[in-house]
């Protein structure tokens, strides 16, 4: 089924109210994608969806075995850190893992599991791979390697995931698409609302760090997420979750906005994405349920911004057209509540 004709289909699932923000999109210009050395200077791009890494002064590997509680592995600093290739803590957890997603392809692209761990599940900074429709990942890293899907911030991690689309072979794409594929999207997320939350600084692999001193400061309108445990994280522990601090009332006023589209201000997210958020129409439309907030924010800030604009594109931008930060803020904290499988 093509883009418009499953844009026919939603627009009769949601009682037309899909065909009449394409005519209101139609009347207005859309929004050009902006140069990815420019998009940065956007005022209107707020931090919080695209967490920021700090470099740390490379010390010298002298060897010593890391170990995780529960694993019978042991790895080295170069293994974990340095190594193009990725560490499996606990393989008897997951299905064995392709030769694409444990090891790389040495000159081409670094393992799958370095970015987005040994089962998929990524961090705040990546993405959530886990039980994605095969055809929908290899057509996001289509709509990379042909431009029509890049970062809407310099730093975006996706300039990293574009070298792989590029890289990688269609072989081993889809290799590592059907093994992702294969591993349910469970667990490894703690919603907690409030409205002070800790104060935190950039850490290694884009990992936000608790400061040690202690201080809370105000949520205002943002997510923040942190390790549950920081050592097994930047060991890159799959099995060590997330903590995503959300404002007080957000997850009541996404639901609003998810189930019913808040008097035509967007779209019922199940339309598409199925009940529960747990997978929709095919293979266009990926599961939500229970994933990285800053992960799903980034998305809609890249469709409503033009960074987005690769074949599956077309359905998602009168969805984000009129969501402000609060919005995008609300609906990616209900998204992140409802775990998969609930």
């Amino acid at each position: 089924m093509n883009a418009r004709a499953l844009l026919f289909l939603c627009a009769i699932s949601a009682g037309c109210l899909l065909a009449t923000h394409l005519s209101q999109a139609s009347q207005t210009p859309a929004t050009p994608a902006l140069d990815p050395q420019t998009r940065g200077a956007q005022p209107d791009y707020p931090d919080w969806p695209w967490p920021k890494g700090a470099s740390e002064p490379a010390k010298p590997d002298d060897g010593q075995l890391f170990h995780i509680p529960g694993s019978t592995k042991s790895y080295t600093d170069t293994q974990i850190n340095r190594s193009t290739s990725t560490v499996d803590w606990f393989p008897e957890l997951h299905p064995a893992p392709p030769a694409p997603v444990i090891s790389g392809k040495t000159g081409a692209y670094n393992a799958c599991g370095q970015c987005h761990l040994i089962d998929g599940r990524g961090k705040p900074d990546t993405a959530d791979l886990r039980g994605l429709p095969v055809a929908y990942v290899l057509q996001q890293l289509t709509d990379m390697k042909d431009g029509t899907r890049h970062g809407s911030v310099p730093h975006a991690t996706i300039k990293d995931m574009i070298r792989v689309a590029k890289a990688i072979d269609e072989a081993d794409a889809r290799l590592a698409a059907e093994y992702f594929r294969s591993i349910p999207a469970v667990g490894g997320m703690r919603i907690v609302e409030t409205n002070t939350v800790p104060v935190t600084r950039p850490g290694p692999h884009g990992v936000q760090l608790v400061d040690a001193s202690g201080a809370k400061e105000p949520i205002g309108v943002r997510i923040i997420e942190v390790p549950q445990d920081v050592q097994r994280t930047l060991l890159r522990d799959a099995t060590s979750g997330f903590i995503a601090y959300v404002p007080e009332g957000s997850i009541k006023r996404g639901e609003l906005l998810a189930k019913t589209g808040d008097a035509g201000r967007t779209l019922p997210c199940a339309t598409c994405h199925g009940e529960g958020l747990r997978g929709g129409m095919g293979d266009l439309f990926p599961p939500l349920a229970g994933r990285s907030p800053s992960a799903t924010a980034r998305q809609l800030y890249d469709f409503k911004g033009g960074a987005r604009d690769g074949r599956n594109a077309l359905a998602m931008k009168p969805v984000v057209a009129n969501l402000s930060d609060r919005d995008i803020v609300d609906l990616t904290a209900y998204i992140a509540s409802l775990q998969s499988g609930r």
